[in-house]
C-alpha cells in the first residue's frame, strides 16, 4: 500500500491518552486518524463536542457572550428564523 506521512504537533499527554484509548478499542492510533481523515474528505465536515473540551473561553469571548445575552434579554437581537425567506423578509422590514 502506498502511504504518506503527516507530522502533527500535540501535547504529549493527549497523544498518550489517544493511543491508549485507540488500543483499548482494538485500533492503532494511525488507523483512527486515517478513518478521521477519510470521513473529513468524504463529508467535508468536522464534528467537535464542547462537552468534552476542557478549555475555558478567553476573556474576549466571555465578554462577547455576556453582551449577546444582555442584548437578547433587552430585545436587541434578531428573532429566530426557520427559513431563509423569513430572515430576508425581516431584513427588508428593517431596511437592511
Amino acid at each position: 500500500m502506498n502511504t504518506a506521512s503527516i507530522f502533527i504537533k500535540t501535547e504529549p499527554k493527549i497523544k498518550e491518552e489517544a493511543k491508549k484509548t485507540a488500543e483499548e478499542l482494538g485500533f492503532s492510533l494511525s488507523s483512527i486518524l486515517n478513518a478521521f481523515l477519510r470521513q473529513f474528505v468524504k463529508t467535508k465536515t468536522i464534528t467537535f463536542s464542547a462537552k468534552e473540551l476542557d478549555e475555558i473561553p478567553n476573556e474576549y469571548f466571555q465578554q462577547a457572550l455576556k453582551r449577546a445575552r444582555e442584548q437578547r434579554e433587552q430585545g436587541k437581537a434578531s428573532p429566530v428564523f426557520h427559513t431563509a425567506k423569513e430572515m430576508i423578509a425581516w431584513l427588508h422590514k428593517q431596511d437592511i
